[in-house]
């Protein structure tokens, strides 16, 4: 028995790492130097930063810049409440708040800071959705009645090879999930039985691993326990990661990719319908909003308060859109936030979301035209599979369906603070073609909801920084288009093009390294001092 539990837990562990691959830790265990490290420099600092604070040092001086910048969050929410965002959430003028009147007549009633595109009038919120395979696979159930490919008419060989996929990957993560619930709710009550057996045995309340290796083990009984727990001691496993793996398995199960689990019921629109907008409501918070708070704070976090972080743009306003659940993202909720956010006044859009299909691409396509049609800035997080994106493209993406390339799309990877072969997280996609520049994304810390902080790992944060240092230079030379924008900020990144590193994922084993130029189509790392210095040389020659 002792072997069969010994395999289960190694096994087990190995899926541990990779699901845990975007770790949590604690801001405690950080450096205090290193709280803010995403604003050092490379070159005086050494540390492979966006030089944000050279920039206001050496040449902003206190200098008030011309002009508020709008960055739109569109994320899962956003505290607008929190001790460092203090008046930098976006208040919609032109509303009057809690009347339940369209003082603006823009469609939405009261959005006063924003809206949230996952609720209803009712004030109801969904927290917990599908992924897209779920949700594609399900349709076509609906339509076709069954899953038997041999009993069902295609409309084409693209319906069928899609039909496939999304079975397959439904088929596969309801399985393999099913396992490990089975598999860890074993775990979890030989952990408890070998812990009631020893405690009884020994006569303590506390177990270590010297008083297990100096035990008597008489019977069978005893010695089972002793081997279990030592085990458990040896993998440092507790129940808080037991459980903890439980609820994401069942978290899985119950609603990610639970075929009769439907939230877009609550909301009651049609998702596929984009004219059909008379949906969700203004709580912008939602409940889960640590992500959407996260990236908040790496963009407008107040500066030098002696609190917290020091985020990067100063004269900035977040305007919180609300549309990514614990789950996948819906197009039409994108698309409309997208409009929602070029209609009212948005420089820039971050987007740290993505996926890995898109039912209705056209929808969010003709959005982010729009948005390069108004001068506006769409930055976009690489995701974090570590996938070559020129290989197998993620979604949104600045490619059309039409074939129209977006101008004013600028695609994130992660970056770490030291200039050596782990420079690209291991988790980060890349792409010579698709990911545009890379960006501080390991170790940050920034807020999260009720006055708190903490530190994550993941592309989802680089692009905060992309879209912070778009903005505080933008703040100092409005008359840039956003394309002119972009161009800058990818012409000055901090190039690395011929720095060797590991390739994302493989970290474990080392399989060898590549060009750090190999990873994005600029080869280097967004850098806020340099994209001022150009934004000025541009902004003089052309007068």
């Amino acid at each position: 028995m002792l072997k069969n539990l010994s395999f289960v837990f190694i096994c087990l562990f190995g899926c541990l790492q990779i699901s845990y691959s975007q770790s949590v830790s604690e801001v405690k265990d950080l450096d205090e130097k290193f709280v803010n490290w995403y604003n050092l420099c490379p070159k005086s600092d050494k540390i492979m930063g966006a030089s944000v604070d050279k920039l206001y040092n050496e040449k902003l001086n206190n200098n008030e810049p011309n002009n508020k910048i709008i960055v739109a969050v569109l994320d899962s929410g956003v505290d607008t409440e929190h001790e460092d965002l203090n008046n930098k959430i976006w208040i919609n003028k032109n509303e009057i708040p809690n009347n339940g009147i369209d003082d603006d007549k823009n469609g939405y009633i009261d959005d006063v800071n924003g809206w949230n595109f996952l609720g209803n009038s009712k004030g109801e919120i969904v927290v917990k959705a599908n992924y897209e395979e779920l949700r594609i696979y399900r349709k076509f159930l609906k339509s076709y009645g069954t899953d038997d490919v041999n009993n069902i008419d295609f409309a084409d060989e693209n319906e069928r090879i899609l039909f496939l996929e999304c079975k397959a990957v439904v088929d596969s993560v309801v399985n393999e999930n099913a396992a490990l619930k089975k598999d860890f709710e074993a775990i979890s009550k030989n952990m408890l039985l070998a812990e009631s057996i020893l405690k009884e045995h020994l006569g303590i309340e506390q177990i270590s691993m010297e008083s297990l290796k100096k035990m008597d083990a008489p019977t069978d009984r005893i010695e089972w326990a002793r081997d279990v727990y030592m085990l458990i001691l040896e993998l440092e496993w507790d129940y808080e990661l037991i459980e903890g793996v439980l609820e994401e398995v069942n978290n899985v199960l119950d609603y990610h990719y639970n075929i009769d689990y439907n939230p877009r019921d609550i909301i009651g629109d049609n998702p596929d319908d984009i004219n059909d907008k008379q949906y969700g409501n203004n709580k912008v918070q939602g409940v889960e909003a640590v992500h959407g708070t996260f990236v908040a704070g790496i963009i407008a976090g107040i500066r030098n308060n002696g609190i917290g972080i020091n985020g990067i743009a100063e004269n900035v306003r977040i305007m919180p859109l609300r549309v990514v659940p614990d789950g996948d993202e819906y197009d039409k909720d994108i698309a409309n936030a997208i409009y929602y956010a070029v209609d009212n006044g948005a420089n820039i859009i971050n987007m740290s979301f993505g996926k890995n299909y898109s039912p209705n691409k056209k929808m969010v396509d003709d959005a982010m035209k729009y948005a390069e049609e108004n001068n506006v800035l769409l930055v976009h997080s690489a995701g974090n599979e570590a996938q070559n994106l020129d290989e197998k493209l993620s979604y949104p993406n600045k490619l059309c369906a039409d074939g129209h390339i977006l101008k004013n799309w600028i695609s994130v990877g992660a970056s770490d603070m030291k200039k050596n072969k782990y420079l690209a997280g291991d988790f980060s996609n890349f792409g010579k073609k698709y990911v545009d520049v890379f960006a501080p994304g390991l170790n940050i810390v920034s807020t999260r909801p009720n006055n708190s902080y903490d530190v994550f790992n993941g592309t989802s944060f680089s692009s905060p920084v992309v879209s912070g240092v778009a903005a505080l230079v933008w703040s100092y030379f409005p008359e840039l288009t956003a394309i002119e924008l972009k161009d800058i900020l990818l012409n000055s990144v901090y190039e690395l093009s011929r720095k060797k590193v590991l390739l994302p994922y493989d970290y474990e084993p080392i399989k060898g390294k590549v060009k750090f130029g190999n990873l994005s189509v600029t080869g280097g790392i967004i850098n806020a001092y340099n994209a001022f210095i150009m934004a000025e040389d541009y902004v003089e020659n052309r007068k």
